[in-house]
């Protein structure tokens, strides 16, 4: 089996997974969600959790996808 490696897009999960590693597949996939939000129930529950423990967080990788979109635009 092979292993697909994610890197983060944002600058701060970039910043928050140096800080903290055990967290890094949580905001990953926060960071995925953002992107592209699914609409399974198990990812819903997840992405809201995920949110909940890092309210800030998760505003900031909000902030810099849409300033990231603006740009592209």
């Amino acid at each position: 089996m092979t292993e697909t490696r994610v890197f983060p897009y944002t600058r701060v999960v970039r910043r928050a997974i140096q800080e903290d590693s055990r967290t890094a597949g949580d905001l990953l996939f926060l960071e995925r969600w953002e992107m592209r939000p699914q609409d399974s129930v198990g990812a819903v529950l997840r992405v809201a959790q995920i949110r909940r423990a890092n309210p800030d967080l998760a505003a900031e990788v909000r902030a810099e996808l849409a300033e990231a979109e603006e740009q592209h635009s």
